[in-house]
């Protein structure tokens, strides 16, 4: 660009302006007073006056080589992930080219670009910000004097979702044009989810609410899933608000997903479900103990059962059988009925584990009511049994129908010397022994305490995660149907709680052992697991065995890898798998299967992926500027026009001529130079002096 010239006339008085108004006021207060008196030279003294003044302003002529500074257009493009249906992007690259050639033709006019990229995966059960196209704007305006900005030109879809109410600050008054992509008056089906259940009780129901958009009308189909697995398919009339009861089928995460079928005009399937979580936590456990023999680690039970407040405790201690005389006088025996009937009978089902402490068979729980309660094991029960010295004689509990759920059976001996507990090679691999305090490493003597007593048996099932004297078991651990049992060959646990020879993890040995009797997730010896953190899916594979099967990934859209897990401690695989796409990830090792929800997969983004200009239009009629679509005008017309003008018509866009310049030099010419101002001075007064004289 030519620099240009400009001259004008400035002052540089050499007093105060105040100074000079008021010595132009008292010469002119004496002129009319010379008028009024009749004074012969007073116009010649106004003169003089004048010219001194005039003097004093010091005026003079500057020429001004001026550079113009370019304005600035800005280009925003949107490119976020909605812009991906159909011509959209294609539509915005042509109409992106055709801006920078046209707005390159335009003299003095510097172009800049802003890109909004697709979203990156976001997380939790916060809806997304969806596109933020004005918040990228108003980044890339901020490096723009709003002197220099001659407008803005918008290239989206128009679902822009952080238009402001008012026109932002850094526009400086510029106009804003949008250029929409895509066609008008689109259709498209989708679900809206508005109500998810963030918690539940295992067990229980909760209600998720949300209904169908379509313009078509009618019902669609509607499967909802937990964990992977499809539990139920509905018909669902569109428009409408369905609420639907969702069983809490385990404590810990509970992933759910309702997706609608296609309709007959999509856009996109990306906004055809919903994914959520649920968590499922449990109620209060209630336990039924039974304590046979008194001995001292009874009440090391009770007590630590009791401590726990998310446990109801039902504690029934048997002194004596009725057949059990040993003269104690009637009035000093309890008269409290031991509830038989009700406990392993009409109220069996409603507690959570059953726990037998050192129990001897007898006629007081018939054989009727132990079948009763291996029934309820197998039926999902859980159960307990720590044995005492009579588990190895003709009065023990595997002589029952319980023996059938009980993994050891008594080898018919009871050996008492003093062993520490070890963890077995398969009780490395278990999650309710792997890194048990004070285990030691594999291989080495643990730290904890002794144990004096150890009832031998032969493991017909299930596994001895724990071993005591000459390696025979001592804490086995079996599935019975869809129960579990736990079975302890020796009495001896509370000699932990005591101290005695060191102590040991009592407590945190009996919570892992009734959190996997109650099927806690973390605890399962065999379970494939996936969890999302930012856009990682870390893939974990418990299991007793000692390698890992390949694990299979599919994808939201449909697309599988297979994964290789490495070995992180005995018994644990990990793989570390990168995703870019939210949605419902699947994994299956052929045995196990598991899936991960990453990010929304129906985020603020994909809740309306119809092209629009309702959001736009606001934005670009405060602001003078025009809105078009690209379907329409593809190739608009660049005009240059002056602040305060219209900006945008049906085929064109104006930007505005700020006219901004720099001052590249100065040329100054004094107007009154000082041999000037006194002659003509001079020439007053003395012109003034000769006509009084006359």
């Amino acid at each position: 660009m030519n620099t240009t010239s400009a001259v004008s006339v400035v002052f540089d008085p050499l007093l105060p302006w105040w100074v000079l108004a008021a010595l132009g006021g008292i010469g002119l207060v004496l002129v009319l007073l010379g008028l009024r008196a009749g004074a012969r030279g007073t116009l010649l003294r106004l003169g003089a006056i004048i010219v001194v003044l005039a003097a004093l302003a010091n005026p003079a002529l500057v020429e001004e080589q001026r550079k113009p500074i370019a304005d600035v257009a800005l280009i925003v493009i949107d490119d976020s992930d909605s812009m991906a249906i159909g011509e959209r992007r294609a539509q915005v690259q042509a109409a992106r080219e055709t801006l920078k050639r046209r707005l390159g033709q335009q003299e003095g006019l510097e172009v800049r670009e802003a890109v909004l990229p697709p979203a990156h995966i976001q997380l939790g059960s916060e809806r997304p910000g969806g596109t933020r196209l004005i918040e990228a704007m108003r980044s890339a305006l901020v490096e723009v004097p709003p002197e220099r900005l001659a407008g803005v030109v918008l290239l989206s879809d128009g679902q822009v979702h952080d238009v402001p109410a008012g026109l932002p600050p850094e526009l400086g008054g510029a106009p804003v044009h949008a250029l929409i992509a895509g066609r008008k008056n689109e259709r498209d089906r989708l679900i809206v989810l508005e109500q998810s259940p963030r918690f539940g009780v295992v067990g229980r129901e909760v209600t998720a609410k949300f209904k169908i958009e379509d313009p078509s009308g009618g019902t669609a189909p509607v499967t909802l899933s937990v964990g992977g697995e499809v539990v139920r398919r509905i018909d669902v009339p569109v428009g409408k608000s369905v609420e639907l009861p969702i069983t809490v089928g385990n404590p810990g995460a509970n992933v759910v997903e309702l997706e609608v079928a296609a309709g007959p005009n999509e856009l996109t399937l990306d906004n055809n479900r919903a994914l959520f979580t649920i968590n499922g936590v449990r109620d209060r456990l209630r336990v039924l103990l039974v304590s046979g023999e008194p001995y001292q680690g009874e009440r090391a039970w009770r007590n630590l059962l009791k401590s726990d407040p998310a446990v109801d405790l039902v504690h029934f201690t048997i002194l004596r059988t009725p057949q059990k005389d040993d003269f104690t006088p009637v009035r000093e025996l309890s008269l409290i009925v031991f509830p038989m009937r009700e406990l392993f009978e009409q109220k069996l089902k409603e507690f959570d584990l059953i726990i037998f402490d050192r129990y001897e068979t007898g006629s007081l729980i018939t054989r009727e009511y132990f079948r009763n309660i291996a029934e309820y094991v197998k039926a999902g029960g859980a159960m307990l049994v720590s044995v005492g010295p009579v588990f190895a004689t003709q009065r023990s509990l595997y002589r029952t129908p319980l023996g059938a759920v009980l993994p050891a059976a008594p080898l018919g001996d009871v050996l008492e010397t003093p062993y520490k507990p070890k963890v077995t090679e398969i009780g490395q691999r278990h999650p309710v022994t792997t890194n048990l305090p004070q285990a030691g490493d594999p291989g080495k003597e643990p730290d904890w305490g002794r144990w004096f007593r150890l009832v031998t048996s032969r493991v017909e099932r299930g596994h001895a995660i724990l071993s005591g004297a000459d390696d025979r078991p001592l804490v086995i651990l079996d599935r019975v149907g869809e129960g579990r049992v736990a079975q302890m060959m020796s009495d001896h646990l509370w000699l932990w709680n005591r101290g005695i020879d060191g102590g040991g993890p009592q407590p945190e040995l009996v919570r892992r052992v009734a959190h996997w009797l109650m099927k806690e997730p973390d605890l399962e010896e065999e379970a494939l697991r996936a969890t999302s953190v930012g856009g990682r899916i870390e893939v974990s594979r418990r299991t007793l065995a000692t390698t890992f099967p390949p694990v299979t990934m599919t994808s939201p859209d449909g697309s599988t890898r297979t994964l290789t897990l490495n070995q992180a401690s005995p018994g644990l695989g990990l793989a570390v798998v990168d995703v870019d796409k939210p949605g419902l990830y699947r994994f299956d090792d052929g045995t196990l299967r598991t899936v991960a929800a990453v990010g929304n997969p129906d985020p603020l983004e994909f809740s309306d992926v119809r092209a629009t200009e309702a959001k736009l239009r606001p934005l670009t009629d405060a602001s003078g500027g025009t809105l078009m679509w690209l379907a329409d005008t593809a190739d608009p017309e660049i005009r240059s026009v002056r602040p305060g003008r219209a900006a945008g018509g049906s085929d064109w866009v104006g930007l505005r001529r700020n006219e901004g310049y720099t001052v590249a030099g100065i040329n100054q010419l004094p107007l009154l130079p000082g041999i000037l101002v006194a002659l003509a001075f001079l020439l007053a007064v003395g012109s003034a002096w000769w006509r009084e004289g006359r």
